[in-house]
C-alpha cells in the first residue's frame, strides 16, 4: 500500500478502518471434542475433481486430450472415485461422460461421478450421460448458507430443504427405474456457511429419502466451499455432524475443502482426525480462486509419518507433467514436494547438515529416513539427490564437499572445505549467480590440481636407503621450474617426507606437512587416488591435491600443488 491510500481525502480507505467490515467466524460449541489427541493412521476415500471442479477453474477449460490424459494419470495414480464432469451443463461435458462410459477403459473397481445441480431436467440429462455406467455416482447439491439463502435464492430453510428432498425423490426414482447399481453423493454447498442445525436438518431430510444400506453407503459431502475461518473451526464442524447425523454407520463423510485462507491442507487433515471418511480434492490445489485442497501434498504428507496413502506419487515428474499440460497452469518451484526447489538448499549451514546427514544414514545402514531439512527420501517420489544442494553466494562448505563427493567421487578434507569455500565464494559474489556441479569441479581440477599457470610441475622420483643414517631415506626428484628440468634431493622417513626437505632446500622455504588423506577416486576419472595434503609455510596453512594412479605419485604432486599455491601466496603478499 503506498502512502497516498493512507491519505484523507484520497478516496482510498486504510487496512485499520476497512477491518471494520469484517467479523470474526463463531466458535463451534462443543466442550468434550476428540480431534485434538486423534492422529491419521489410515488413507481416506480419494475423490479427485481435476475434471470438473478443476476444469470449470482454468482459463482455458480441458479438450478432450487433455482430459484423457489427465483421466488416465488419475487412473494410473489408484483413484477409485474420480469426478468426470458436469455433463448436464454443456455438450462438452457430456461427450466426455460417454466417452469414459464406452472408451474409457474404466476398471471395475472405479466409479464414475458426476455433479448436478437439484433441477429435474439436469438430472434427467445427467442419468442420460451415464447410460451402462458401473456403480456410478450421481453428486447432487444446492447451497445451504444463511447468506446465499438470503441474498441469491430468497428462501427460508424449510424452502431450500424441499430443493434437496425433491432433488432425493427423483434421483432415487430415476435410478431404481435404470435398474439400480447407482451411489449417491448430496452437498449441502457452502456448508461452513451453514448454520450446523440447519446442514444437520437438511442432510437428514437426505438421508431419510435415499435410505443409505451398508452396500450403498450415501456420501454426504461437506464442503469448506469458501475457506471462512481456522481449520479447527472446520474440524469442530465436522465432528458436531459426525455425532449428531442420522444413519452415521451407513453415511460416508467427505471432506470438499477450498483454499481461501490459505489453510486448506490443515483443514482438511483436522477433518480427517475429526472423523471424515473421505476427501475430494485436485492434483496440486488447483481449482477455483485460491484452488481446491492438493491431494498430493495430503498423500505424501501422510507417507513421511509412515501411512500408506494408497495413491501412486512415486513418479511426481510425470503427474506434474501431464498436470502442466492438462491445465496449462505451471507449478511453483517452492510447491511442497514436486517444486523443482524443494529438495535444494543454498543455506550453507542447511547444506552442512544435510551433508552429514546423507554420510550418516549410509554408515547406519538404516530404513529410518533421517535426513535433516529433506523430510522425504527424494527418489521415494521419482527426484533424484543431483539438485539436493546447489552452490551461490548463500553456500558454505559443507554444500561445496556434498557436490564434489556425490558428482564427483572427491571427499575434501575439512580444512580443504573451508579453504576451498572461500574460493567459490568469490567467484559467486562477483558474479551473482548460482555455479553448477561441473564448473565447480572444474574449478577446483584448476585451483589445485592442473595449476595451468604454476610455476612446478612433479615429474618423477625414485627413493633408496639413506647409507649414513638406518631407517631413512633419499628421494631423489625430477621437477620442472618454469618448464625447466630440476633434480631435487632431500631425506627423511620417506618418499613424503624426504620429497618435502627437498622441495623446501630447493625453493629455501621452510615447508612441512600439517595434514595428510587420500583415498580411491572412481567418479569418471581414469585416476585410482586423490591425495590432500596441507602444508604449513611461513605465512600460514594451505592445501595441496593430487591425482595419479599411483598414490605415493598423487601425494607428491599434492605437496607440489601446495607449493605453488605458497609461491602464489607470497608474490600476492609482495
Amino acid at each position: 500500500m503506498n502512502d497516498m491510500s493512507m491519505k484523507s481525502g484520497s478516496g482510498v480507505v486504510g487496512m485499520p478502518e476497512a477491518a471494520t467490515k469484517y467479523r470474526p467466524y463463531p466458535q463451534i460449541d462443543i466442550k468434550d471434542r476428540t480431534w485434538p489427541s486423534k492422529t491419521i493412521t489410515k488413507a481416506p476415500i480419494w475423490c479427485s475433481v481435476d475434471l470438473r471442479d478443476g476444469n470449470q477453474s482454468l482459463v482455458n477449460p480441458m479438450g478432450h486430450d487433455r482430459k484423457a490424459r489427465m483421466f488416465q494419470l488419475l487412473i494410473d495414480m489408484g483413484f477409485k472415485e474420480i469426478e468426470i464432469g458436469f455433463p448436464s451443463a454443456s455438450q462438452t461435458d457430456f461427450d466426455f461422460a460417454r466417452w469414459c462410459v464406452e472408451e474409457g477403459n474404466v476398471p471395475d473397481d472405479l466409479s464414475l461421478q458426476v455433479l448436478v445441480q437439484c433441477r429435474p431436467e439436469l438430472i434427467t440429462r445427467t442419468f442420460e450421460a451415464l447410460e451402462g455406467a458401473k456403480r456410478p455416482i450421481i453428486h447432487f447439491y444446492n447451497s445451504t448458507s444463511e447468506l446465499q439463502r438470503r441474498v441469491v435464492f430468497a428462501k427460508d430453510v424449510p424452502g431450500i430443504k424441499q430443493i434437496a428432498v425433491d432433488a432425493a425423490k427423483m434421483i432415487t426414482d430415476m435410478a431404481a427405474k435404470a435398474g439400480g447399481g447407482f451411489r449417491f453423493e448430496y452437498s449441502p454447498e457452502s456448508f461452513t456457511g451453514t448454520e450446523l442445525d440447519v446442514a444437520l436438518e437438511i442432510s437428514n431430510a437426505v438421508i431419510d429419502i435415499i435410505k443409505p444400506t451398508a452396500d450403498n453407503k450415501l456420501i454426504l459431502n461437506l464442503p469448506s466451499t469458501v475457506e471462512m475461518a481456522t481449520p479447527n473451526i472446520y474440524a469442530d464442524q465436522i465432528e458436531w455432524m459426525c455425532r449428531n447425523i442420522d444413519n452415521r454407520e451407513n453415511v460416508l463423510i467427505s471432506l470438499h475443502p477450498h483454499n481461501d485462507r490459505g489453510t486448506g491442507i490443515a483443514a482438511t487433515e483436522l477433518g480427517l482426525m475429526a472423523g471424515a471418511d473421505r476427501v475430494e480434492g485436485t492434483l496440486f490445489g488447483n481449482g477455483e480462486r485460491t484452488g481446491n485442497v492438493d491431494i498430493v501434498t495430503l498423500a505424501l504428507n501422510m507417507f513421511t509419518q509412515g501411512v500408506d496413502p494408497k495413491l501412486d506419487c512415486s513418479d511426481i515428474e510425470r503427474i506434474k507433467a501431464v498436470y502442466e499440460y492438462a491445465n496449462e497452469m505451471k507449478i511453483p518451484e517452492r510447491h511442497p514436494y514436486v517444486g523443482e526447489l524443494v529438495y535444494t538448499a543454498f543455506s550453507g549451514s542447511h547444506q552442512d547438515a544435510i551433508n552429514k546427514g546423507m554420510k550418516a544414514i549410509r554408515k547406519a545402514n538404516s530404513p529410518v529416513w533421517e535426513v535433516p531439512y529433506l523430510p522425504i527420501d527424494p527418489q521415494d517420489v521419482g527426484r533424484s539427490y543431483e539438485a539436493i544442494i546447489r552452490i551461490n553466494s548463500q553456500s558454505g562448505k559443507g554444500g561445496i564437499a556434498y557436490i564434489l563427493a556425490e558428482d564427483y567421487g572427491i571427499n575434501l578434507p575439512r580444512n580443504l572445505q573451508v579453504e576451498f569455500r572461500e574460493d567459490i565464494q568469490r567467484i559467486t559474489d562477483d558474479e551473482g549467480v548460482e555455479l553448477p556441479s561441473k564448473r565447480i569441479y572444474e574449478r577446483f581440477i584448476e585451483r589445485y590440481v592442473e595449476q595451468p599457470a604454476a610455476r612446478l610441475k612433479y615429474v618423477d622420483h625414485h627413493t633408496y636407503a639413506d647409507p649414513a643414517h638406518k631407517g631413512r631415506r633419499i628421494v631423489a626428484a625430477e621437477i620442472t621450474d618454469g618448464g625447466v628440468t630440476k633434480r631435487i634431493e632431500g631425506q627423511g622417513t620417506g618418499p613424503i617426507d624426504g620429497f618435502i626437505n627437498a622441495l623446501s632446500n630447493y625453493l629455501g622455504i621452510e615447508l612441512t606437512v600439517a595434514d595428510y588423506s587420500e583415498h580411491s577416486l572412481q567418479h569418471g576419472s581414469n585416476a585410482s587416488a586423490i591425495a590432500y595434503v596441507e602444508v604449513v609455510h611461513p605465512g600460514g596453512k594451505l592445501f595441496g591435491v593430487g591425482i595419479n594412479t599411483n598414490i605415493v605419485a598423487a601425494s607428491l604432486e599434492a605437496i607440489v600443488s601446495a607449493a605453488n599455491r605458497v609461491l602464489e601466496d607470497r608474490m600476492t603478499r609482495g
